[in-house]
């Protein structure tokens, strides 16, 4: 079935879409459900109207799409059909396909010429990037823990936890799904259902510590400048800083990372995920019950930081799921099916002024390209209609100036 859309609104080639559309809407949250696996590209040239631009549908994914990534000229996208596919840019045709392991697929970043993706069955897999040909461009390379790491351990009884009553676990081994992953100065961040932060040095794949980090699942993590946020099911973010070893007192790996703040927004909700500001002043978190809260930074002290809950407003009539930072932009993706567009003002706190409407389900990722193209940005969507969809955003209010940007746009690809 091909589908079209024009200005955010999905038109149907077949007179029978309504019908299908909503049989699909319970069964995209499973990896099992039925689809498509057809891959269909439509390039549009809408009216210069609106705040932002559809440019393209994409759809072949078995499953809803759980995350995004960029790996130079290449687009990712995982699913909850465990697959994942690679996007050749510009013209954003699949390039290969690849993925392994039991459950699906809930995060995937980039670094260098590796790709770590996490899973649901509470692993991580290390793959290695070759570009010489499609079929073997994304090739597995290595499982976390590695077998080295395990064998280290496992005969030592000090390196094994409680995870729940009658069972234990290496303390390098996640108990349950792994939600989200972050990378930053040669250290990767995995944060998991099983409430746990842990943290693998890139160069040789060691987990170098795990954290007691939350009191219910963590959700989302963020890293940069010297710090990890982690968003969780607990209502809370934390912050977390690395200590210089000369400070530590212990050799334990235990030790390297200490909590630095602890951020609380609106009782009883859960904080699905977090952002930060180029300057990191500014944290900004998605809630369970649709609202949008930034924290501003206060004064940074040696052990403890005070930040302040700055503002809270209501971005979506539904949960939000996942957001990303773009200069002075946020965009965040909700249940509700659509995407907020929000702005920094001078004092930091955000400004909702668009909507970005044409998912038919939940949107679950996004992803915004760090490039500019013309006054704009382009932002991948990702959602549990198994689609992903590619809009061209722009960073200035200005309607002559969206056009000039656009034209160039649509002549670039053309």
């Amino acid at each position: 079935m091909v589908r079209l859309i024009q200005e955010g609104v999905l038109m149907s080639s077949s007179s029978s879409s309504t019908t299908s559309n909503n049989n699909d809407s319970d069964d995209s949250l499973s990896p099992s459900a039925a689809s498509t696996k057809s891959f269909v590209l439509n390039t549009l040239r809408p009216p210069i109207t609106g705040p932002y631009k559809p440019l393209a549908v994409l759809s072949a994914h078995v499953g809803s799409v759980s995350s995004l990534a960029l790996c130079g000229e290449f687009l990712l996208s995982a699913s909850q059909g465990k697959d994942i596919i690679v996007w050749q840019q510009p013209d954003l045709k699949i390039f290969a396909k690849f993925g392994q392991g039991d459950g699906s697929v809930k995060a995937l970043v980039s670094v260098g010429s590796k790709v770590f993706t996490a899973h649901q069955d509470s692993r991580i897999r290390v793959w290695k990037v070759s570009r010489r040909n499609s079929e073997n461009a994304f090739r597995l390379v290595d499982t976390l823990p590695t077998t080295k790491d395990y064998l280290g351990k496992f005969m030592k009884q000090s390196n094994y936890v409680q995870t729940r009553r009658n069972h234990k676990r290496l303390w390098v081994e996640h108990a349950d799904s792994i939600s989200c992953l972050a990378v930053h100065a040669g250290i990767i961040y995995s944060g998991s259902w099983d409430k746990t932060l842990k943290v693998w040095r890139l160069s040789d794949l060691k987990c170098l510590e795990s954290i007691k980090a939350h009191d219910d699942a963590i959700n989302g993590l963020v890293a940069g400048d010297g710090r990890v946020y982690s968003a969780s099911a607990d209502g809370k973010i934390k912050i977390w800083g690395k200590e210089k070893r000369k400070q530590i007192e212990s050799t334990s790996s235990s030790s390297l990372h200490v909590l630095k703040a602890t951020l609380e927004g609106r009782a009883e909700v859960s904080v699905n995920s977090v952002v930060v500001s180029g300057d990191g002043n500014w944290v900004y978190g998605g809630g369970s019950d649709g609202f949008v809260m930034g924290w501003e930074k206060r004064e940074k002290g040696e052990d403890l930081e005070d930040w302040r809950l700055g503002f809270e407003m209501r971005g979506h009539n539904m949960a939000v799921l996942c957001m990303c930072v773009v200069g002075e932009m946020v965009c965040s993706g909700s249940a509700d099916k659509s995407i907020g567009l929000w702005r920094r003002d001078r004092s930091g706190i955000l400004c909702k002024f668009g909507v970005i409407h044409g998912h038919e389900g939940p949107v679950k990722c996004l992803q915004a390209s760090p490039n500019n193209v013309g006054a704009g940005f382009m932002l991948y969507s990702g959602g549990l209609d198994k689609s992903l969809r590619v809009w061209w955003v722009p960073k200035h209010d200005n309607l002559e100036e969206k056009k000039s940007s656009f034209k160039t746009l649509l002549m670039q690809k053309g």
